[in-house]
């Protein structure tokens, strides 16, 4: 009887320490994700909690518009000055559309707020036209700024990000993010839900939404962010936000689908909150006919053209 009782304990103590692996080794192994690259890091101690490719070189997209903000406030330029848009701030590279037409004129802080919050393309060019020495010296500083932030795997040609030539990795993203989380303008237009702007020429009253839903989720606690996107960078985001009581830089890049980077940003924190690892949503395969007319199977819908941002 002794030994029959020692026995169960074994097992008992055996099966508990096998489902406390298990448990162990499904969170070291982190979070499913879709982005190809990705950095979670401890913006306090600046440890890493994961890491996906985190050095791979990759487009970055509107991420860029990030250093844009930064070497614009570091000009320390009056920030009500007009800027006019021009047919140099139109995109010829990837024919991106925006509702700031040529001779619309805005603000420096405008232009600033529509960059960070709504990607604004034509918003980013002229921040960079405006710049001291005009875009060639803008882009020269954004490029000096990122050495000196030791951000060796990172290179920009333009204000905006519609190049695929402006590339960079996650872990040098996690640097700059933690570097524009000291500029309080950033953090504020970069979270700010939405945007009213008047064009003084035409008399019109635009309305701008944050590129990023998640600023507008009660769950999520956000202090600095900025979405990405062309066809060479995938769906990208970065974040700074409290999950699990605790600040955290989050980078997910080259993501596949409109709602990819999202739903990798609530697996993280899922993952980071409960030790949960979320399954990947099934990808919905769609018909020739389907893809023609637009629509995938289940009644998904496929859209054919996507605003770069």
């Amino acid at each position: 009887m002794k030994n029959l009782t020692g026995s169960i304990v074994f097992i008992r103590l055996f099966l508990t320490s096998v489902l406390a692996l298990g448990s162990w080794h499904a969170h070291a192994q982190g979070p499913n994700l879709l982005s190809q690259a990705a950095l979670i890091l401890d913006a306090k101690s600046g440890e890493p909690i994961f890491a996906k490719n985190a050095n791979t070189v990759t487009p970055i997209a509107s991420i860029t518009k990030l250093m844009t903000a930064v070497v614009v406030l570091d000009a320390q330029q009056n920030l009500d000055q007009l800027l006019t848009v021009e047919v140099g701030d139109l995109d010829f590279l990837k024919a991106s559309r925006s509702r700031l037409s040529i001779g619309s004129e805005l603000s420096r802080r405008e232009m600033l707020q529509l960059a960070l919050m709504s990607s604004e393309n034509r918003a980013a060019s002229a921040l960079g036209r405006f710049y001291p020495g005009g875009l060639q010296a803008a882009v020269a500083a954004m490029n000096a700024k990122a050495k000196s932030l030791g951000m060796v795997n990172t290179h920009y040609v333009d204000t905006s990000g519609l190049s695929p030539e402006n590339v960079s990795t996650a872990r040098d993203l996690a640097v700059l993010v933690q570097a524009a989380q000291r500029y309080s303008l950033i953090r504020e237009y970069s979270t700010q839900p939405d945007q009213y702007v008047q064009i003084p020429a035409t008399g019109q009253t635009l309305h701008y939404n944050n590129s990023n839903a998640l600023v507008k989720s009660d769950g999520w606690n956000i202090s600095l962010q900025k979405t990405g996107f062309i066809r060479e960078a995938g769906r990208c985001v970065v974040m700074l936000a409290h999950i699990a009581q605790r600040p955290v830089v989050l980078v997910l890049l080259d993501s596949v689908g409109k709602f990819s980077r999202l739903g990798d940003a609530q697996r993280v924190k899922t993952w980071m909150e409960t030790g949960e690892v979320l399954a990947l949503p099934r990808p919905v395969a769609a018909t020739k006919k389907g893809a023609r007319s637009g629509k995938a199977k289940r009644g998904k819908v496929v859209v054919a053209k996507q605003r770069r941002r």
